[in-house]
């Protein structure tokens, strides 16, 4: 896999990065786990150093304490100065590593790792990762084609997501060329729905067409999202975290945008209630921020929604619509169509 998918070569630095915990943010086994699943990775990296040629360094920093948010400058520099960046943390930090990847001059390639944990080496990261490829490719390929989505969950609940004026992007599980960004374990295909700013309205291309109702389930409490032109709009429930909701999308307006709409695709993994490795299994939607994957907006937060087989909540059919109005249904009865992307 460390071959296979990172590819370390001759004269190259490599970089490991974790996050630790400070003032009000407190450790948890998990996260120490993390930490000694880094350094088990360092020390198998730095043998493999010795025998090709390559440098490996190991960094710690104080974590932001959610996703998204900035990572500190001085490892932002560490990061520019890095070749190969393997960053297996307790918050992700992919809103801030991507944007070094796609820089025109960059020799940085990055593997965003956020809550990984060490069984995974025997589930998502034993995929065969040249297959994985040729899926993300295929949904790729799909969703780019597409003008929308029409999403049916198990609760009964319908969303229809504009997938217009977007481009596509595939994790593919290749982490071996410069200016490449991966989240890790990989594989799925993702897009972010239309988000009509204010620009794009101006410009002609007019409102989004996102709309419809996203059901969640935090615990034993049932939501539902009212979207209404690509926004959450409504927090639908009366218990303590629809009032917390309520009040976190108020608190920050971008917060509501929907962000991504992604299909894992991962035959390996398996929904344990770990998001980085649930969202690899199918249906997954995100709010908040979209900068990082193509989108317009800017915000605090990406927080991934997981309705694949086996979740609270499923996404039980999803059809992807074309401008011809040719029709795919791309997932049923909660389960990718593997079929449909070879």
């Amino acid at each position: 896999m460390f071959k296979d998918v990172f590819a370390p070569k001759r004269d190259e630095k490599v970089l490991f990065l974790v996050d630790i915990p400070h003032d009000d943010l407190k450790d948890s086994d998990a996260w120490k786990a993390r930490r000694e699943m880094a350094q088990n990775w360092y020390t198998t990296f730095k043998e493999m150093g010795r025998k090709a040629g390559f440098s490996v360094d190991f960094r710690e920093y104080n974590a932001t304490g959610r996703h998204g948010l900035p990572i500190p400058q001085e490892t932002i520099d560490a990061v520019r100065r890095s070749d190969l960046v393997l960053a297996l943390t307790e918050y992700s930090s992919s809103s801030s590593l991507k944007p070094i990847c796609d820089e025109v001059d960059t020799m940085t390639r990055c593997a965003s790792m956020p809550t990984i944990e060490k069984r995974m080496e025997d589930t998502a990261l034993r995929a065969d990762y040249s297959q994985v490829k040729t899926y993300a490719t295929a949904i790729e390929k799909m969703l780019n084609g597409a003008v929308g989505a029409e999403i049916t969950f198990s609760t009964g609940d319908a969303l229809y997501v504009d997938l217009r004026h977007r481009v596509a992007e595939a994790d593919r599980g290749d982490c071996s060329k410069v200016g490449q960004f991966i989240n890790f374990p990989s594989g799925e295909g993702c897009k972010v729905p239309y988000e009509a700013t204010t620009e794009e309205i101006v410009s002609g291309l007019g409102d989004s067409r996102t709309a419809g109702i996203m059901p969640v389930k935090y615990g034993d409490e049932f939501l539902r999202y009212k979207i209404v032109k690509n926004r959450i709009t409504e927090v639908i429930g009366e218990g303590t975290k629809a009032a917390e909701m309520r009040q976190f999308f108020s608190g920050e307006p971008n917060r509501a945008n929907i962000a991504e709409l992604g299909i894992g695709c991962n035959p390996k993994a398996i929904v344990s209630g770990n998001v980085l490795e649930d969202e690899k299994v199918g249906l997954h939607i995100a709010y908040g921020l979209s900068v990082h994957i193509g989108g317009k907006i800017e915000t605090d937060v990406h927080q991934d929604i997981v309705f694949a087989k086996g979740c609270p909540i499923e996404g039980t059919i999803l059809t992807l619509i074309y401008s011809d109005g040719t029709k795919i249904e791309l997932i049923r009865d909660a389960t990718l169509q593997y079929d449909l992307l070879k």
